[in-house]
């Protein structure tokens, strides 16, 4: 899958174990669910950024760990033909990501690569508004946890 990793704010950095981990994640994902030449966009940031996403997209106020915007759910039109389909963009707040990994008793590596299979899972169409869709999402995330051996400790 065709992974652009991006900073907001630009000075954020991580360390480059994890910007591989995320981009192996991507591609077990692509592999996984059929999406191999599929594009997306995951964007670092802190909890100030994702706060405003939040309250612009979501009308809450509050910062929050991740957020997904799948492309197949926008009001764009339909590329017929496309080599690459545009799956969509995932913001994860780095803060959140830190705290929870604290509060979860795991690592922070761990935290960010769930928060991105999470995302990455909306945008392929999983959701979790209704208990069975929330049983299925959380199925498929423990799945492709298992698949990256990436577990909590």
């Amino acid at each position: 899958m065709n992974t652009i990793i991006n900073f907001e704010p630009e000075e954020l950095t991580i360390e480059d174990s994890l910007y591989e981990e995320i981009l192996r994640a991507a591609e077990v994902v692509g592999k996984t669910y059929g999406v191999e030449s599929g594009e997306v966009s995951i964007t670092l940031t802190d909890d100030e950024h994702i706060q405003k996403l939040n309250k612009k997209f979501r009308g809450k106020n509050t910062a929050t760990d991740v957020l997904s915007f799948a492309f197949r759910e926008s009001d764009e039109p339909e590329i017929f033909g496309a080599e690459i389909e545009i799956l969509g963009d995932v913001i994860i707040s780095l803060e959140r990501a830190k705290t929870q990994a604290a509060e979860y008793g795991h690592s922070f590596l761990r935290e960010v690569i769930f928060l991105e299979v999470h995302g990455l899972l909306h945008l392929l169409g999983y959701d979790h508004m209704k208990e069975d869709e929330r049983q299925e999402m959380e199925s498929e995330q423990r799945f492709i946890m298992k698949k990256l051996e990436i577990f909590r400790e």
